[in-house]
């Protein structure tokens, strides 16, 4: 806690964000961080596989929550979930760049709001490729089921009750979803409207840190197929 609280007095020198960061601003930031920490570990460890790569995304997360305006965070611990997802998801984009190829499929990057314009829509077209990734491949359950385990660390109890499935079904889909990314399983076609509600949700989570819209989205794409069966290729799964 002590190298947090020296870091974050630092950062915000160097930043030049508050000049004189009160004690208690300071701890109220570690500790906020402290909580959040062992949950960020497994989402970064998750992503990029490497224990030491995750503790890097971890360090890199508790200096951009450094810099962030808490005041306006509705969700503290979902905030940093967003940004523990976005730099882990960097760091094995960087290594697909290296490597022209990639082990494990990735989910959306976050928006960073502080990007500049070019670089915004950049990301606008990165994450909109990357949710037509999910939906062409994936059903809906298996595609809500995915993006709150592996994107943002949900227990399985938890995504069970947002998509009223049972606890075993919930791991069901995403052992299937992890499967078919990783197979390069067959496209299906993908309804413009519903990817992009889904692509404005995941900006939404990104901006806000308020994730009751994607889990939302998530659902009632999911509640649709329960209601109107599987399509096609869900069919046998």
């Amino acid at each position: 806690m002590d190298t947090y609280l020296a870091e974050a007095r630092q950062g915000r020198e160097t930043a030049g964000m508050i000049a004189n960061p009160t004690i208690d601003e300071l701890d109220d930031a570690m500790s906020v961080f402290v909580r959040a920490r062992p949950g960020l570990l497994k989402i970064a460890n998750r992503i990029v596989g490497n224990a030491s790569e995750a503790e890097d995304v971890i360090q890199e997360a508790w200096l951009r929550w450094q810099g962030t305006d808490r005041t306006v965070v509705l969700n503290p611990s979902a905030l940093l979930r967003t940004t523990t997802v976005r730099l882990a998801i960097n760091v094995v984009q960087s290594a697909w760049r290296r490597r022209e190829s990639c082990a494990s499929p990735w989910l959306p990057e976050a928006a960073d709001t502080h990007a500049t314009p070019e670089a915004a829509v950049e990301q606008q077209d990165a994450v909109e490729r990357a949710v037509l990734l999910l939906m062409e491949r994936l059903t809906p359950r298996q595609r809500a089921a995915y993006v709150l385990r592996e994107g943002f660390g949900y227990p399985y109890s938890q995504i069970s009750e947002i998509l009223r499935l049972s606890v075993a079904n919930a791991r069901q889909q995403v052992a299937r979803a992890q499967k078919c990314l990783a197979t390069n399983h067959r496209r299906q076609p993908v309804d413009s409207v519903a990817h992009r509600r889904l692509v404005q949700a995941f900006f939404t989570a990104a901006q806000s840190g308020d994730l009751a819209h994607l889990e939302r989205v998530l659902s009632i794409d999911a509640d649709h197929e329960l209601r109107c069966g599987p399509k096609s290729r869900g069919a046998s799964e």
